[in-house]
């Protein structure tokens, strides 16, 4: 139960009703855009929000509710996505000039409609032409025949994809004899998942979003939940309304997470609301050491729960012995954090009898990610936060649907039930499906790529997603996209990647999918709690020839293999739920699940409850990591990438309403500025050693030495093929150095 919430006059920002005048979110227009955009078809944009599952971040509302509060409950990134789902068809005879589209960006193609038809273009040929579904799968289904397993791959992305269509995908994959098949997770929070697994033995978030409620503390690390996850910022409002304190860990000091304007709320939206009570401003890269210090203090001031560690945990001597071995000094200039608010950090630590640790792309998306997510653990560990009320771990997902896709068994390295792949579970899934599953690791979605390159790849199948958008190194991305000699692109709009030319005797060929909404017998998604929840089939502006995802492949396998497709087809959505339950265990329930609002919470409200943990001995694993130095040679600063007004790599609007910043923008410190000589607004040259992009200086609350640019602007910076060794997942940081090449001043400054 959550605590009573009284007012807190001291959370309060000031009378600015909407927080007008100041750099923020204007809430209320964004909901008019939204009707606005929507207005032909408003009976059905209503339909879809009063009934579906949100296909926006991933703390699922059904409906306009939820599981955590009780009232309406909307936000504004399933409003931005919502015209997607309702608008006609594209113009096809646009397709017919592939060369004309490619001069436009992802947003003006993304508006031009829906994709409604199947679409061919070969070598040689300017665009695409309309064919019929039997002609497109033909097509498909005769590369994948002359192909062989290891030469064809499998890519989702989590736009809208239901936990239905991972299932199916993946069993059509194995059913064609490869585990080439990945999907978004990959690219987001692969770390989490491996590390969390080897630490505490599970494979999700610990704890239930009511937790938030009861815990003393809340440490969001490398994580801007107003951007990326606004519905979150209500639960942060309620829980810091009974006393909750909230620690950002981050180089920049995130307005949006210093106050806040919860439209819903009557109070915050007239009065704003202070939403931090400390900013930890660490280096990009900084984390591992900045934790490592976090623990050395503990130990030594007598802070380490003693009883939990020695009774249920593993592997703290070796911690330790490896903060030992460094200096309180030394970790502070390695992390870029003073020792003073090295210290503020650990006494609010110790001083909370319960805490939360929330993480996502700014901890996973590096070559350490794995090592960073490992610090974050040792750190909870250290207190024993975990498997209690109002403590716990929260990889927290940006995406719809990217939580179910490796529990589906979408994934390179485990099968349904996110099982490890080997001889032994590829043998025990091969008898409960009827055929033989192949038991070696698959391509993860960076390698897929890089597999292209060398030319090891015949057929790329992708459903939904935009590697030029994702990937680092976009033009490299490109080139080897052009090697592939079939490419299947399954989507609702049009996208760049569909473009790329293919290569002599090659082929492109279009797929027309259903939205999630239209999927017939309804759907169900993961959200970060793990609650599976139902969004049923709504219909309405279905347009032209799409299919719902699952069945497509569906009728690719009857296109291969027309005797032996029985084993991999479903009558309806119902029969694919019944077969995920018995596959997936820890999925039962998910049968039952039949109208919006029906869910249920696998692994129940909190995993590793009462510290029962779910791992080879039973207990949690610390695990010592040797903190990295991420300072960069003089002259040089630290860039990573950042999230604008957009859903994943779909742009949305030019400008950042939470930073005043638009998609050129660097974002820099004053004191890099004035070092560089350069004002607000400056145009420079951002170069690396992979490519150089054009920026304009725009003055942040940033840790000096550090830079940071939107993606998929900054992704020209970043070399491609350098992945954390664990998870796979690409770093999506460089080292670069930033060039004048203009002082032009830009009036606006964000307000702080």
């Amino acid at each position: 139960m959550a605590r009573s919430r009284p007012r807190r006059r001291d959370l309060w920002v000031g009378f600015r009703p909407n927080g007008i005048g100041l750099t923020k979110p204007n809430h209320y227009l964004e909901m008019l855009r939204t009707v606005w955009e929507n207005r032909r078809a408003l009976p059905h944009a209503a339909r879809i929000v009063r009934e579906g599952v949100c296909d926006g971040c991933a703390l699922g509302v059904a409906g306009l509710h939820d599981w955590t509060i009780d009232g309406v409950h909307l936000c504004t990134t399933r409003l931005a996505l919502l015209h997607t789902n309702t608008m006609g068809a594209a113009d096809h005879d646009l397709l017919a000039d592939a060369a004309a589209l490619r001069r436009r960006p992802g947003r003006e193609l993304r508006e031009l409609g829906r994709l409604a038809y199947p679409m061919v273009r070969h070598h040689g040929e300017p665009g695409f032409t309309r064919v019929t579904w039997d002609e497109a799968l033909a097509l498909a289904g005769r590369a994948i025949r002359d192909s062989t397993p290891r030469r064809i791959a499998f890519f989702l992305t989590s736009r809208g994809i239901t936990n239905e269509v991972y299932y199916v995908a993946q069993k059509v994959a194995r059913f064609l004899g490869t585990n080439n098949i990945d999907n978004a997770a990959r690219i987001c929070h692969a770390p989490s998942t491996g590390v969390l697994k080897h630490a505490v033995g599970a494979i999700a978030t610990t704890i239930s979003y009511t937790d938030l409620f009861a815990s003393d503390l809340i440490v969001l690390w490398g994580s801007n939940v107003a951007n990326a996850q606004p519905v979150m910022m209500k639960y942060l409002y309620m829980a810091r309304k009974t006393g909750t304190k909230v620690v950002v860990i981050n180089p920049q000091r995130e307005l949006g997470l210093a106050r806040y304007w919860v439209p819903s709320n009557a109070e915050s939206a007239l009065l704003g609301t202070k939403m931090t009570d400390l900013f930890v401003q660490v280096h990009t890269g900084g984390d591992e050491a900045f934790a490592t210090a976090v623990l050395k203090l503990l130990i030594d001031e007598g802070g380490i729960d003693e009883a939990f560690v020695r009774s249920h945990t593993s592997g703290f001597d070796a911690v330790s012995d490896e903060c030992a071995r460094h200096t309180l000094g030394e970790l502070a200039a390695r992390s870029g954090v003073g020792e003073n608010d090295i210290r503020r950090f650990v006494t609010m630590y110790r001083e909370s009898a319960s805490a939360v640790f929330i993480w996502s792309m700014g901890i996973t998306q590096h070559a350490s990610g794995s090592d960073n997510v490992r610090s974050i653990v040792n750190v909870a560990l250290a207190r024993g936060n975990i498997g209690r009320e109002g403590a716990g771990l929260m990889p927290i997902r940006g995406h719809s649907g990217v939580q179910g896709g490796a529990e589906m068994g979408a994934y390179a390295t485990s099968l349904p039930g996110n099982v490890p792949i080997g001889p032994e579970s590829a043998a025990a899934l091969s008898e409960q499906y009827g055929f033989a599953v192949p038991d070696w690791t698959g391509l993860t979605a960076e390698e897929m790529i890089e597999a292209a390159g060398r030319g090891e790849l015949d057929v790329l199948f992708a459903s939904g997603g935009n590697f030029l958008d994702v990937l680092p190194d976009p033009d490299l991305v490109e080139h080897r996209l052009g090697r592939v000699p079939t490419r299947i692109h399954q989507d609702i709009v049009i996208s760049s990647q569909m473009l790329v030319d293919p290569p002599p005797g090659g082929v492109v060929v279009l797929l027309p999918a259903a939205t999630r909404y239209e999927q017939e017998g309804g759907g169900t998604q993961t959200t970060t709690e793990r609650r599976v929840a139902y969004s049923p089939e709504i219909r309405g502006g279905r347009p032209g020839e799409v299919r719902s995802e699952w069945r497509i492949y569906e009728d690719l396998a009857r296109h291969i293999d027309r005797d032996g497709a029985s084993m991999v087809s479903f009558a309806d959505g119902q029969a694919i739920r019944e077969e995920i339950a018995r596959v997936v265990p820890f999925y039962d329930g998910i049968q039952h699940l039949a109208t919006t609002g029906d869910q249920f919470q696998w692994g129940g409200t909190r995993l590793c409850e009462g510290w029962v943990f779910p791992t080879s001995d039973g207990k949690a694993h610390f695990t010592a990591v040797v903190p990295r130095d991420p300072r960069p040679p003089t002259g040089h600063f630290v860039l990573s990438s950042r999230r604008g007004k957009q859903f994943n790599s779909m742009v949305m609007r030019d400008h950042d309403p939470l930073t005043g910043a638009y998609r050129d923008a660097l974002f820099i410190s004053s004191h890099d500025a004035d070092g560089l000589g350069v004002a607000a607004g400056a145009r420079v040259t951002v170069k690396s050693e992979t490519g150089e992009v054009s920026a304009r200086i725009h003055i942040a609350p940033m840790r000096p030495g550090n830079l940071q640019m939107f993606f998929p602007e900054c992704n020209p910076l970043i070399r491609a093929g350098v992945l954390d060794p664990d998870s796979k997942v690409p770093d999506y940081n460089a080292v670069v150095q930033v060039i004048p090449t203009s002082g032009t001043r830009q009036p606006a400054v964000a307000q702080t």
